[in-house]
């Protein structure tokens, strides 16, 4: 069983970043792992959070579903989880993927007010409504986890319904965004340039790629470090990039950031760090025409140029037209700049794009992570 622990949380934690540009929820790790009322398990278990992430990926319908968890940093001595649970989480921090406080206080609500995400909790915030007032006045910011029938589910804490929504991000959000920050303590894993570098560095998933840094903390109107409580350095405008997405049978099943630095190739089963792999969601037919490497994808100042690498070419649907007569063949080595609203077809049903322009329309099948999850850790209520 411990093998299988070990490979949910593998799962767990490609759904864990500090990205800004592809979070969609925020929430508390050391308040999560402890919803023992979700599965009847043992006191404390970072399993739980693979449910919360689960139950997000249904209500927004939609695949590979990150969350911005801040962490207790009592939650790396926890003596309720496992040893193993205590390095990965460890792992998890030293890497940059979660953000670990002394005291995380309202950083939580700081970082969806920044970025305008919703906040799964069971917490009622009653004290922090008058400086946050999106926690009522926008139903569906605020959202607890409960149990349900198949799994959790969400109840807002104020206007009802389940769905987390979002909201506009905070004025100041634009300008802290497009600027790097650096700290002045060594090793911030936050705010230390590449990222990493830890105890448990050696441990991280091959060919990852670092995320996106983290939303400074605002202090007084000054950014500062939420871990070591510095003013940060500004360290220069922020390298361009721009979200895009995958959606396959009418889901969309992966979103990736696209920069100037790294082009990202996105195909059947492509090799290199930052590529995108779709044959886990493919059927036969799709498999054996999308190559390995099927489209490069390069950002060039603002235009998001497309390159086909494959064997069997593919096509571009300008203004996101289904219309047949209106697809535009691309041939294998050629090359095309994405207008707006233009999406880039593999294969009928696989497309890529932003994902304003990538609307869900099919029924929702989920890729859980905790597919991997022993039954006896799992006894969901009925």
């Amino acid at each position: 069983m411990r093998f299988e622990i070990s490979k949910v949380l593998d799962a767990i934690e490609g759904r864990v970043c500090t990205d800004p540009q592809l979070v969609r929820a925020v929430i508390d790790l050391a308040e999560v792992i402890r919803y023992q009322d979700l599965d009847g398990g043992r006191p404390a278990s970072t399993l739980r959070l693979g449910m919360v992430i689960d139950a997000l990926a249904r209500s927004l319908e939609e695949d590979s579903v990150p969350v911005y968890a801040v962490v207790h940093r009592g939650v790396l001595s926890d003596a309720d989880l496992t040893s193993n649970e205590r390095m990965v989480v460890r792992r998890w921090a030293d890497d940059g993927l979660v953000e670990v406080l002394d005291n995380p206080g309202d950083r939580m609500l700081e970082v969806a007010d920044l970025l305008g995400l919703p906040v799964l909790s069971r917490v009622r915030f009653d004290g922090l409504r008058g400086r946050f007032p999106w926690l009522v006045e926008q139903p569906g910011r605020a959202l607890a986890p409960v149990p349900g029938a198949g799994g959790p589910v969400f109840i807002a804490h104020v206007g009802g319904g389940h769905t987390p929504l979002a909201g506009p991000p905070s004025p100041a959000a634009a300008k802290l965004l497009a600027r790097e920050w650096r700290c002045s303590e060594s090793g911030c894993n936050l705010f230390g340039g590449s990222g990493g570098g830890g105890a448990f560095a050696d441990l991280a998933a091959v060919g990852r790629k670092p995320t996106g840094q983290a939303p400074p903390s605002l202090r007084n109107g000054v950014p500062t470090c939420p871990r070591h409580g510095t003013r940060l350095r500004d360290n220069g405008p922020r390298t361009r990039s721009e979200v895009l997405a995958v959606r396959i049978g009418g889901l969309i099943r992966r979103r990736f950031v696209l920069t100037e630095e790294q082009p990202v190739l996105v195909g059947r089963a492509p090799d290199g760090t930052g590529a995108v792999m779709l044959g886990q969601w493919l059927n036969d037919e799709a498999r054996r025409w999308i190559s390995r490497s099927h489209v490069r994808l390069e950002l060039r100042g603002s235009d998001v140029v497309v390159t086909d690498v494959s064997t069997n070419g593919s096509g571009v649907r300008p203004g996101g037209s289904m219309a047949e007569s209106d697809r535009i063949p691309l041939a294998p080595q050629q090359t095309r700049v994405l207008g707006a609203g233009d999406l880039v077809e593999l294969y009928p049903g696989v497309q890529i794009g932003r994902p304003a322009d990538l609307p869900a329309g099919a029924p929702y099948n989920p890729d859980s992570v905790m597919s991997e999850a022993p039954t006896m850790a799992m006894r969901l209520p009925r």
